[in-house]
């Protein structure tokens, strides 16, 4: 969807972001998390590095930051519903599947922009949902 000038119309932003240690205790304590919160195609994506928790960190704040970016709260969508991919270029971008689609399609989103970034203490992700 274009605005009356042609250019692409802005449905919502959301950032978020996650403190990496408290994540990784998170995690450490509840090992299950991780195939809970993430699709198998993440989980392969950060297997090889030495430590994968700011690369998880960053992808969890991307699916909060999508609900913020709808207007929506945590459980709105199931966390399979959006996952992180690379395109072929090797940037982040977002998929959107299942209920999370249904709400996009319900507020006219038809086109993501995403970014991600970490530090060994904190994650963040900013969405913008055309």
């Amino acid at each position: 969807m274009t605005s009356a000038a042609g250019l692409p119309s802005v449905k919502g932003i959301g950032v978020d972001a996650v403190d990496v240690e408290r994540f990784r205790t998170s995690l450490a304590r509840t090992p299950s998390m991780r195939t809970r919160l993430f699709t198998a195609e993440e989980l392969a994506y950060v297997a090889p590095k030495v430590d994968p928790v700011p690369s998880l960190a960053a992808r969890f704040a991307a699916r909060e930051a999508v609900m913020k970016a709808m207007g929506l709260g945590l459980g709105a969508f199931g966390f399979h519903d959006v996952w992180v991919t690379r395109d072929a270029s090797g940037s982040p971008r977002l998929m959107v599947a299942g209920r999370a689609l249904e709400l996009a399609v319900d507020r006219g989103i038809t086109r993501w922009h995403l970014s991600l970034t970490h530090t060994e203490l904190v994650a963040i992700a900013q969405v913008v949902a055309e």
